[in-house]
């Protein structure tokens, strides 16, 4: 595939958009540490940042610094089997159990099942039910003190695949929507299985090579950030007592591909304009991509919004993973984006999910005029 260039954009400084920078002061105000935004639209490029890059110190966050994605991990790796379909080497409507036949997998699970979150196969992170109840997982960051314990062991893609199955289906296959990191687990274990190479060396072929996105990484099992970046925090309960530790550094093997990325927000906005701009996938297959399911309007890998005022639509998907988040926002023709970089002291209680959730409301209203409306999934913290 080409190498795409992407023209230098015009900066503008804080002060040509004071309501911008005014709506990062108050994010860190409803308790994120640090937090970076990157905006592109008719009136060139804006970044910004608030808060402060570590504890106890005054150093505001730098403004185009590494952050773990979260679950913008998904949208790249949709991008990536859709692109697999392009070439004739997936079948999107075809049964997994076909290309994964060691999982036992019913044969009603298609590959668009996995990717629009379909499959009712369990959420090995976790599942909370309609009736309040919570079904835990591997010991996630919904674990407290064990999460904080275990985050630097390495999990095996299969064996967070099997413990999922071990557990029962949450559905039928394709009777309803239900958000599973599972999912995109095996969505990886299948871009493996046919092509017979990494998914790190099939990102690179097929999206990080091609559009230039030297700061993306798919850590695997290293626990190491690039710099420059922010620091994140866990606070969890020991022995009646509240602890807060610095947890930057973990293995991200515990997510796997439902989000272990780490990117900027650079290149966030290079991928999502690029991809919604058809520079990554032919016409049909992006269309189906943002294809919304009607319950939640949840596409292949990317969440369809409606911005009420001016009834335009928003593509997006945003992701929480341990202290990190990444919100990445476009228009349908990616020739406006919105993506930031939070940081924040996270916790089992997931205390920062509402304020996440406000945060984006904001934003959106802020850049793409209008209220956010559509499901609360796409802005909540994906643990």
């Amino acid at each position: 595939m080409q190498k795409f260039d992407t023209p230098a954009p015009l900066t503008l400084t804080d002060q040509d958009r004071p309501e911008l920078q005014k709506t990062l002061e108050e994010i860190v105000e409803f308790g994120f540490t640090g937090v970076t935004m990157r905006v592109h639209d008719e009136r060139g490029e804006w970044v910004g940042s608030a808060g402060v890059r570590k504890l106890g110190e005054t150093a505001k966050p730098t403004t185009n610094g590494h952050v773990r994605i979260g679950s913008n991990t998904k949208t790249f790796t949709a991008t990536v089997v859709l692109q697999l379909v392009a070439e004739g080497t997936i079948g999107l409507d075809a049964p997994v159990a076909d290309y994964l036949p060691e999982f036992e997998l019913g044969p009603n699970i298609t590959v668009r099942m996995l990717l629009q979150h379909t499959s009712g196969v369990f959420n090995f992170t976790g599942e909370y039910y309609d009736d309040g109840t919570f079904a835990p997982g591997i010991p996630a960051t919904t674990a407290g003190q064990e999460w904080v314990e275990n985050r630097f062991k390495t999990y095996r893609p299969e064996e967070l695949v099997r413990l999922a199955l071990s557990k029962p289906a949450r559905f039928e296959p394709g009777t309803d929507w239900s958000y599973s990191n599972t999912n995109y687990v095996l969505a990886r274990l299948l871009i493996e299985k046919v092509t017979g190479r990494s998914l790190a060396e099939e990102m690179q072929r097929l999206i990080l090579g091609p559009l230039g996105l030297s700061d993306t990484v798919l850590p695997e099992t290293s626990p190491e950030i690039p710099a420059p970046h922010t620091q994140a925090y866990y606070r969890y309960e020991d022995a009646g007592h509240q602890k807060t530790v610095d947890v930057t550094r973990q293995n991200p093997s515990w997510i796997s591909t439902g989000g272990d990325m780490i990117s900027t927000t650079q290149d966030l906005h290079t991928f999502i304009s690029a991809l919604m701009g058809g520079k990554l996938l032919p016409a049909p297959l992006l269309a189906e991509m943002r294809k919304p399911h009607p319950k939640v309007g949840y596409g292949l890998g990317v969440f369809v919004q409606d911005v009420s005022e001016n009834g335009g639509t928003v593509i997006t998907h945003n992701g929480g993973m341990a202290g990190h988040g990444a919100l990445m926002y476009s228009t349908p023709d990616g020739s406006k984006t919105l993506t930031a970089a939070l940081n924040y002291v996270d916790d089992a209680a997931l205390s920062l999910a509402v304020p996440f959730q406000k945060t984006t409301q904001r934003l959106v209203k802020e850049v793409f005029g209008g209220g956010q409306t559509g499901s609360a999934d796409a802005a909540e913290p994906a643990h």
